[in-house]
């Protein structure tokens, strides 16, 4: 009998991550050590093993290389002393870039496109998912497609009507591709619309949606967890989750709402990834509440909070000023922390807590709950008193603010979501939208 030893997972690739940093050039909000971590961030994410981290200093781009003729040597040392399989530069690379390093090196090279979409590939769980980076791949291959030695001049011979000398391996290649973009986008066009259905059928549910939306590594995903106890995907690694996560979650109101989890955001999202993946940012545009979940303690945090909002006024989601999840309190010093909370004012849109200790939620969820009723419209509603239905479905869906009955009616001066008064019985309805906000 032949018997088999299950000798584990294989060991993680070993990596290499660079930063191209030009010496002179337009100021960035972060630094390049500070550029160099998030890209090392990035490639835990798929478990490579990192066993060289740098920023390389740059006088100019070599058009050829990108990196200066010293350094491509040097690292060229660095990769076969290390044994380095895989060397990821942390910039966009023209195809041919990308060619001759792999040739100098004579290993796989990935520059940051190529990375995050191993992540997003790693990471797709929904039929969405898996449909977006499929089509962001393909998109970014095709323009992978250069003539990198000429024994790729080879030809396949015409068929069918048009017969003819044939198309290039190339051609081949890129017509194939784009035969699969149109099916993609088809298909993604679908998911679309689907989704449009399921988000109509949650406004005649109605649940108002709650949006987390942050930077990767922020915290999203724990602090939804500890919401909701949903066992959402919340390791320490960049991109846990890439699909919108949805769970109902009960406010101290009593009102039930919608928490989406969604995508994080990343600084120089290459664009080749904000078109293939904006069905996933719908749920935030489509959301009643956004809550911004911030890393307080990193060294960065104010460059990543003008990332996320970047993105948001690209989305023209710049006026519905979302809430500010402070998280990582735990993680400051306590004096820092003090400065932080004496400039909180106490009816602030920021809320200082920690999604790991569960300190603060409870104030970010009043804040919440403060927000909906911002957007719940009061009117009064006169009823017969034998409608005992209507009178318990107010009850439950709204807030009733004041009570008169007389022999045969009631009147309810009640405050409810715009949609829920769409829901009234034509008979209670008012003529006109209210115009009354609380």
């Amino acid at each position: 009998m032949t018997t088999f030893e299950y000798e584990g997972p294989p060991p993680p690739t070993r990596a290499a991550v660079l930063h191209p940093s030009l010496r002179k050039g337009p100021a960035k909000a972060r630094s390049p050590q500070d550029c160099l971590e998030e890209a090392k961030g990035l490639a835990t994410a798929i478990t490579l093993d990192v066993v060289l981290a740098e920023v390389v200093p740059l006088t100019r781009r070599v058009p050829a290389t990108c990196l200066g003729g010293g350094a491509v040597e040097r690292i060229k040392e660095e990769v076969e002393r290390e044994s380095i399989a895989l060397v990821v530069v942390d910039t966009q690379l023209t195809p041919i870039q990308q060619r001759n390093l792999e040739r100098e090196w004579a290993c796989k090279v990935i520059d940051r496109t190529g990375l995050i979409l191993e992540i997003f590939g790693e990471r797709a769980r929904t039929a969405e998912g898996k449909l977006q980076v499929e089509l962001a791949h393909l998109t970014y291959q095709r323009s992978r497609l250069v003539r990198s030695w000429t024994h790729l001049e080879r030809q396949r011979g015409g068929s069918g009507f048009l017969g003819g000398p044939g198309e290039t391996q190339i051609e081949l290649d890129r017509r194939l591709i784009d035969d699969r973009i149109v099916r993609l986008k088809r298909e993604l066009e679908e998911v679309r619309r689907t989704r449009g259905l399921h988000r109509e059928a949650r406004k005649r549910v109605p649940y108002p949606v709650v949006a987390l939306v942050g930077y990767t590594n922020a915290g999203k995903s724990t602090l939804f967890n500890q919401l909701t106890a949903g066992g959402v995907l919340a390791k320490d690694m960049l991109f846990a989750t890439l699909d919108p996560t949805m769970r109902a979650l009960d406010l101290p109101s009593g009102r039930k709402v919608i928490l989406s989890d969604t995508v994080g955001f990343v600084s120089d999202l290459p664009h080749e990834l904000v078109a293939a993946f904006r069905a996933t940012l719908e749920e935030v545009q489509a959301a009643d509440v956004i809550v911004h979940v911030r890393d307080i303690a990193g060294l960065d945090t104010e460059a990543q909070k003008a990332d996320v909002e970047d993105v948001l006024r690209g989305m023209d989601l710049e006026e519905r000023q979302p809430l500010e999840a402070l998280n990582k309190a735990d993680c400051l010093d306590p004096e820092e922390r003090a400065r932080l909370e004496e400039d909180l004012a106490p009816d602030s849109d920021q809320v200082m807590l920690s999604a790991l200790t569960g300190e603060g939620l409870d104030r970010l969820l009043a804040r919440i709950d403060a927000r909906l009723a911002l957007a719940r419209l009061v009117l009064e509603v006169r009823l017969p008193l034998e409608d005992g239905a209507t009178l318990a479905w107010l009850y439950r869906k709204g807030e009733v603010l004041e009570r008169r009955d007389d022999e045969d009616h009631c009147v309810l001066t009640v405050r409810l979501d715009p949609a829920d008064v769409g829901r009234l019985p034509p008979a209670y309805r008012p003529p006109s939208p209210p115009d009354t906000l609380f």
